[in-house]
């Protein structure tokens, strides 16, 4: 197999560097690991953060990518081998071919038979219209009515394989961390739910499709899965592209006031100004026009999709910063006339060691709580722009793209409704976890919040 990186593969693999760094770090600060020692000792954050890393897990493996090696071609060169245009990611591996059983269109989920009737010839070569077999789900039944029997025994023996799993998994982690102050029975719970989940989906999906599939045959589960790392890297990728530029800039306008505030807010004044959603879909346009004229920069498919995607994830960081922005420019202008600064100004201390010193620590909180909320924010935008069109590259699972593809479909009689399930489904759990990961951040930050009750 030849390995093959990818911008986005890349970024996520320093973005993973990085969260190990700052925790890392964080050891080393007390108030800070108090402040966080707030978040994770409670039960929901210890289960909102374990939600949260096994998505984070799941994109770190489908962002590992290579391409097989194909059969040797009768003639060629010796020693010259071929490989083939698919990229393949080690989650493609974990789910055992989960995305190559594809079926002629869409099948209901656990369902026997295609969704829709096609012409059909009997054995004395007479048309007729009926609802063919499916190709994958289910023929190893000899009789159909043995499905609920066959789903249950298959699902018992996968749930016991995930239990063993979890065990492995749990147990040198309790052995470690029994003498923990901290909740961690939230998180072991979470963990031992999905790879349950993740090891009864693998097993079933062998014989059936969970989630049915879409119009062109492809297994929803499968679609729903491969969306977890877009969402989670566009998410994380747009914020932390926006947050260097509304920091710094609202940093300068509230420290430094005069003409370089009148700028900053002339700059975000303006962008303001502007629909989002228009700005936007004009840039990605563009950039697509690029794409289109230099296609012997891209060697695969793949990569002139993850160009578009990295260049969505700049382009919505690009756009998104002026909130923070204002908020940033506020805080610093309250902070700059507090009695500790104006005493390091008269001392002669040097404007970037007072912003540094002085500034920088005091909107610390302001910073984490927009990182976690714009988050969840970002996610549910790419949905959008996957909607009107003008999201990630089709050829790029998302969760944006299956509901821009099942629009359409719930007005039919009966209506498709798993493909729009399924990605409401992943996308739901990941933004709600995000949310309330956020409230408690944001209680344990936030200098000003009210005191409240400890969460359960």
């Amino acid at each position: 197999m030849k390995y093959v990186l990818l911008w986005s593969d890349a970024l996520v693999f320093l973005l993973a560097v990085s969260i190990a760094v700052f925790f890392w770090r964080l050891r080393r600060d007390p108030q800070n690991r108090e402040r966080w020692s707030q978040v994770f000792g409670t039960r929901l954050g210890m289960v909102t953060f374990t939600v949260i890393l096994a998505y984070v897990a799941v994109a770190l493996f489908d962002s590992i990518h290579f391409r097989r090696a194909l059969e040797p071609v009768p003639g060629a060169p010796a020693g010259e081998v071929f490989y083939d245009n698919r990229v393949t990611s080690v989650l493609d591996v974990m789910l055992d071919g989960m995305g190559e059983r594809f079926e002629r269109t869409y099948s209901a989920p656990f369902a026997l038979k295609s969704f829709e009737k096609f012409n059909m010839k009997d054995e004395q070569g007479r048309a007729y219209r009926d609802y063919p077999p499916l190709k994958y789900g289910g023929v190893h039944l000899d009789d159909p009515a043995d499905r609920t029997r066959d789903i249950l025994q298959r699902s018992g023996a996968a749930l016991l394989k995930g239990l063993v799993l979890a065990a492995l998994v749990i147990l040198p982690q309790w052995l470690w961390l029994r003498a923990s102050p901290y909740p961690w029975w939230g998180s072991w719970l979470v963990q031992a739910a999905v790879i349950c989940l993740g090891t009864w989906l693998v097993v079933i999906s062998r014989h059936y499709h969970v989630l049915g599939t879409d119009l062109g045959g492809t297994d929803v589960a499968y679609l729903s899965l491969k969306g977890i790392r877009t969402g989670v890297l566009l998410g994380t990728l747009a914020t932390l592209i926006m947050l260097p530029i509304a920091v710094s800039l609202g940093v300068m306008a509230g420290y430094f006031k005069g003409w370089v505030d009148d700028v900053v807010q002339y700059l975000y004044t303006t962008l303001s100004s502007i629909p989002g959603i228009l700005l936007i879909a004009a840039s990605v346009l563009l950039f697509q026009v690029y794409i289109d004229l230099n296609p012997d920069y891209f060697a695969i498919g793949m990569e002139k999709a993850d160009a578009r995607f990295v260049a969505l994830c700049f382009i919505l960081g690009v756009t998104s910063w002026s909130s923070l922005c204002r908020l940033m420019r506020a805080e610093t202008l309250k902070i700059s006339q507090l009695e500790y600064v104006q005493a390091a100004h008269a001392f002669g201390v040097s404007h970037l060691r007072i912003i540094g010193r002085h500034i920088l620590p005091n909107v610390v909180h302001i910073i984490l709580i927009t990182f976690v909320l714009d988050f969840s924010a970002l996610v549910l935008a790419e949905a959008v722009l996957s909607y009107i069109g003008v999201g990630i590259d089709p050829e790029m699972a998302s969760w944006g793209n299956m509901i821009n593809g099942a629009r359409f479909e719930l007005s039919r009689q009966p209506p498709v409704w798993w493909t729009l399930s399924g990605a409401f489904f992943f996308m739901f759990a990941l933004v709600l976890a995000a949310n309330l990961f956020s409230d408690l951040v944001r209680d344990a930050f936030d200098p000003r919040s009210k005191t409240r009750s400890p969460r359960p």
